[in-house]
């Protein structure tokens, strides 16, 4: 997403170039975050950083040990079930409460959201699918009647990642991902918001189980990078 235009504070900007470098893959589980190169790469104070850190570690994304520091942290399969089907349920949830909101402006943006996807799917530009399909779900999420679900769907931004977990964009998921955006995307346009609600948590058990099934499926070595 462009943030651009959006304030940030120092500790803002150091909590998402901690995300970045997670996501894409530079930084993997079991690796160290240090302020220092986080200072060094930003050109800011560590205090932010320390602050960041340990905004991450509430959520998640990294583990604080003793003698060691901030290393990312990875998921049990146990954790990646969970975090799937919370994340279907609050998606569902958002759907279902801003049913209101799904006017014809918003369904145009999602279809154009739907679009971009598909556009950057067929020239293989995963960054630009990983940022549509983050987007497809704010515009599920983004109402007056649900900014708490936003504000947890944003928290576990990257949780289901694959690249967290150093697997490579695989491009058949990504593909079948689309057509259950689709499939969301008509139940709206239809007013079936029940429909559309159970359509995403469909959406995420099935992204959950083939997360799942890609690590499980990892050498070890490949796991501990």
């Amino acid at each position: 997403m462009d943030h651009s235009n959006t304030y940030m504070t120092k500790a803002e900007l150091a909590r998402r170039h901690i995300q970045s470098m997670i996501l894409n893959g530079t930084v993997g589980p079991g690796d160290r975050i240090t302020t220092r190169e986080v200072s060094t790469a930003l050109g800011i104070s560590e205090t932010p950083i320390r602050e960041a850190i340990r905004s991450l570690a509430s959520e998640g994304w990294l583990d604080i040990q003793n003698h060691v520091g901030a290393v990312v942290q990875g998921l049990r399969t146990e954790q990646i079930k969970e975090i799937s089907a919370l994340r279907g349920l609050v998606c569902g949830l958002a759907i279902e409460l801003g049913a209101r909101n799904f006017d014809a402006d918003r369904l145009d943006r999602i279809d154009r959201n739907i679009e971009a996807y598909a556009e950057a799917l067929q020239r293989k530009d995963y960054e630009l699918v990983a940022e549509k399909n983050y987007e497809f779900h704010e515009l599920l999420c983004d109402s007056p009647q649900s900014p708490w679900c936003r504000r947890l769907i944003e928290n576990m931004h990257g949780q289901m990642s694959a690249q967290r977990h150093g697997i490579p964009p695989q491009h058949h998921r990504l593909g079948d991902a689309l057509e259950e955006h689709k499939r969301v995307r008509d139940m709206l346009r239809a007013g079936d918001f029940a429909g559309a609600a159970d359509m995403v948590k469909k959406h995420e058990k099935n992204t959950g189980e083939f997360l799942i099934k890609m690590i499980s499926g990892m050498p070890v070595q490949a796991k501990q990078r």
